[in-house]
């Protein structure tokens, strides 16, 4: 890893370049590029932003999938002292349109296409004040960059000396699902030690081919993907889409050996194993995480992929990396927690007046440290509902600590339904569920009922070739869990409604 740390993620660049100029840095398609040449693209980008007249503080949107050109305009875009902005793939031109207008972006580079939608054509009713022009990765990218001096542009050293480490490099917008999304604030100096820690806790190394499956617009796919590349001299793998069988390839094709990514991404790779075997020998490393990642799963990807090096760990667009699990941590430990705090962080389980509560107990999960948001976008008042006044992130997660300080996440806070009087946690249920044989992915969410308040609603993904019935379920789940955790209704479905970051969109199924 580079030693001693950059400042600022540009620089980053520019350090690998000139430790590992000719090292493979990136694999897309037919295309390798060094670490030289990634640095010397992203130079000329840089260069042709100057002459656009982009400035230090001005924003600088991306909307588009994974690919090489991403990192090119981002680099870029920090390299000058401009911040990204990255929009997710899935919005629709009001939702867009709005991401743009309240971050004042000045160009938006998109795609001409991706699954059939045509981006510039989304945003044709939307009023953009401040936008000055829409740029295509896939038609006018590289006539963009023409328009600059080119690589040795002076002008680009000039800019690249004024930035440092509080810096704001980045504006991701959390995710929407339960409500209007807000602009996350980020510095260069709160995003790169956070990446360090990841880095040191994965194992990630120099030469590692990395497929990086999660969305660039994510901190997952961003910040712990093409960032930690930087960093680590791993080689960068970027993949537009999760797709089973095109990631199957790759695997091995390209003998891929760091695979990270939320649940369902190894659920559908081990659904796909259970009826057609792959090679899965240079696979290493992983990390997993979120509210629900069931014991078992994590076993099976130990087991059945080969990943011996799968760690869990918990973060969020607020604060990139909060806890995780560290290396020689026992197998037991890093399937059923998150980990602890990393170091830079300190977390605790609190009541509902900010008090820490005992070991063992549930509480919501706050965070204090270096990697905590700098705010939300010119909104003050959510920034002081997320962070009180001793500097702690109300992360709105629930979970307990145990005595090493080592955090089971329970679920949402807002994902908590009270039956009979008592608290259920989806994601317990869920874990529970995991478990039976037939199960390949399952979703637990709570609906009214008149007698009880609320009830369990399940809706579940069975493995390939297996038989199960809702009565079966049922009964399964009373010999397993305790009566006011059954879900009072199974629903056998052939797939779960996920976002571009593979999360469960629990929102829908609560509308569907």
């Amino acid at each position: 890893m580079l030693d001693p740390l950059p400042a600022t993620i540009p620089h980053a660049a520019e350090a690998a370049a000139r430790a590992w100029p000719d090292a493979t840095a990136l694999i897309e398609d037919d295309v390798v590029w060094t670490f030289a040449e990634l640095w010397q693209r992203s130079r000329a980008a840089a260069s042709a932003l100057l002459v656009k007249k982009i400035k230090a503080g001005d924003r600088v949107a991306i909307w588009a999938p994974n690919r090489r050109e991403w990192i090119i305009a981002a680099i870029a875009t920090m390299a000058i002292g401009a911040t990204v902005v990255t929009l997710n793939t899935r919005l629709k031109g009001r939702e867009a349109g709005d991401i743009l207008r309240r971050s004042k972006a000045r160009i938006l580079f998109t795609v001409s296409d991706f699954l059939g939608i045509d981006y510039r054509a989304l945003l044709s009713d939307e009023n953009l004040p401040d936008l000055d022009e829409i740029v295509m990765f896939d038609r006018e990218f590289d006539a963009f960059v023409a328009l600059g001096r080119g690589a040795g542009d002076p002008a680009v050293d000039q800019a690249l000396a004024l930035v440092d480490a509080d810096a704001v490099s980045d504006i991701l917008f959390t995710s929407g699902t339960t409500g209007s999304p807000k602009g996350v604030l980020m510095t260069h100096g709160r995003v790169l030690p956070q990446c360090a820690v990841w880095i040191e806790n994965t194992g990630l190394t120099f030469g590692e081919r990395y497929l990086i499956a999660n969305p660039f617009f994510h901190s997952f796919g961003m910040k712990v993907g093409w960032v930690a590349c930087l960093l680590s001299g791993a080689v960068a793998v970027p993949m537009a889409q999760f797709e089973t069988a095109k990631a199957i390839d790759l695997i091995e094709r390209l003998k891929i050996n760091f695979l990270p990514g939320p649940p369902t991404i190894f659920q559908m790779l081990l659904s796909e194993r259970d009826s057609q075997p792959f090679e899965t020998a240079s696979l290493r490393g992983g990390t997993t995480g979120a509210a629900t990642v069931p014991p078992v799963l994590v076993e099976r990807i130990r087991t059945e992929l080969g990943i011996r090096d799968i760690i869990t760990a918990y973060g969020m667009t607020e604060c990139v990396n909060i806890t995780s699990c560290r290396p020689g941590d026992p197998a037991d430990l890093i399937a059923q927690t998150c980990g602890a705090a990393i170091p830079g962080n300190e977390v605790i389980i609190a009541d509902d007046y900010c008090r820490e509560v005992p070991r063992g107990e549930t509480g919501e999960i706050l965070v204090r440290g270096q990697g905590v948001m700098l705010g939300y976008l010119d909104d003050p008042q959510a920034t002081s509902e997320a962070i009180d006044g001793n500097g702690w992130l109300h992360t709105g997660d629930v979970g307990t600590m145990d005595d090493a300080g080592y955090v089971r996440i329970t679920d949402r806070k807002k994902d908590l339904y009270i039956s009979g009087g008592f608290n259920v946690y989806p994601a317990e249920v869920e874990k529970l569920l995991a478990a039976h044989p037939a199960i390949t992915m399952v979703a637990v969410i709570g609906v009214p009922d008149e007698r009880l308040g609320e009830i369990g609603k399940a809706f579940v993904v069975l493995r390939p070739n297996a038989e199960t019935s809702e009565a079966e379920l049922a009964a399964w789940s009373r010999g397993n869990m305790a009566n006011y955790k059954v879900p009072r209704s199974f629903h056998i479905v052939t797939d779960l409604p996920r976002n571009a970051s593979g999360k469960v969109l629990k929102t829908e199924l609560r509308t569907g």
